[in-house]
């Protein structure tokens, strides 16, 4: 029998309760371990029940064969470990910054060491802030990145550019079967509101009608990937044998400006725009070449911004209460 048991390291959060769904919905057994530092249960209540559904409430930098074994997994049917755990948002990563700079480091050596001893494909969620601000536009694979290492963000890039260094190396020296795919911008529900990222903050705003706050002048970009389609992505990765990195993200490219004005569109408000200073080592452009997401794994996005800025904003107006 092939192995089917996939554990979702930071299963509670935002991408990986999505990634936990989808898992489910094709057939595996999904192992959810994640501390709730930041992700959230209500994120999983709903396969809370589910007869191939686990979770496990640990750190992952602390994580243990036996904490799997004690939770009734079978850990030589692991297939595969999908590594998403980690504070993402600015603000988490900014209170957070030793418990993020601890998720990329001692948490993703403890996952490989997993992966290694039962033999499961690893599989790094890292991310589009390894380019820093970019001096290369599109950012491909191959582009090293303009990173400040002691900035306040670099507790999260640097973290990433870690885990992406380590398990190239467990790949290297022990032949461990490592896949990392780099995560552009992505949303969709369960983005919680609070979390300070673009998209979550301007709905909110719209739906409540405050205004939206802009930092800079507006003229910095993002592409803006739908959660189901970055998890089909991540499902092609768990599935393949490639090492990556792959970018996995929406090439369509949208100024501050235009994305506050499609939210104000779908959101059909009447708030205006109020602009502060930007951020320290903010991004001015960001934009992946998924070139090689395309040929190496038959991905790319299909959702439209409009269509999945629509999804998004219903689910939040159901959080908000308007």
């Amino acid at each position: 029998m092939s192995r089917s048991t996939i554990v979702v390291a930071g299963g509670a959060g935002f991408i990986g309760s999505h990634l936990c769904d989808a898992l489910l919905a094709r057939g595996d057994r999904v192992v959810c371990v994640d501390n709730l530092l930041t992700g959230r249960f209500g994120n999983l209540a709903h396969v809370e029940s589910h007869e191939r559904f686990t979770f496990v409430q640990r750190d992952v930098a602390a994580l243990g064969r036996g904490d799997l074994v004690d939770a009734g997994v079978d850990v030589d049917d692991l297939a595969a470990i999908a590594h998403l755990a980690s504070p993402a948002s600015p603000k988490d990563y900014l209170r957070l910054p030793l418990e993020t700079l601890d998720a990329g480091s001692r948490g993703t050596s403890t996952l490989l060491a997993l992966a290694e001893a039962s033999g499961a494909r690893f599989v790094l969620g890292s991310t589009s802030e390894v380019y820093g601000d970019p001096a290369e536009h599109p950012q491909r694979e191959t582009y090293w990145g303009n990173v400040n290492p002691i900035g306040e963000r670099s507790v999260y890039d640097e973290a990433k550019r870690f885990a992406e260094a380590i398990t190239s190396a467990h790949r290297r020296c022990y032949g461990v079967d490592t896949g990392i795919v780099r995560i552009f911008n992505t949303y969709g529900p369960r983005l919680k509101l609070d979390d300070g990222r673009v998209v979550s903050n301007f709905i909110a705003q719209a739906l409540r009608g405050e205004p939206l706050t802009v930092y800079g002048d507006g003229s910095q970009t993002r592409s803006l990937c739908y959660v189901d389609d970055l998890v089909r992505g991540l499902i092609a990765m768990i599935d393949a044998d490639d090492a990556g990195p792959f970018n996995l993200g929406n090439p369509t490219e949208l100024t501050m400006i235009e994305l506050a004005r499609v939210v104000l569109d779908v959101t059909e408000s009447s708030s205006n725009l109020v602009f502060h200073p930007l951020p320290s080592d903010d991004p001015r452009r960001r934009r992946p070449d998924i070139s090689l997401a395309t040929s190496a794994l038959g991905w790319r996005p299909e959702i439209s911004v409009i269509d999945g800025l629509t999804a998004t904003v219903e689910a939040i107006r159901v959080e908000v209460g308007v």
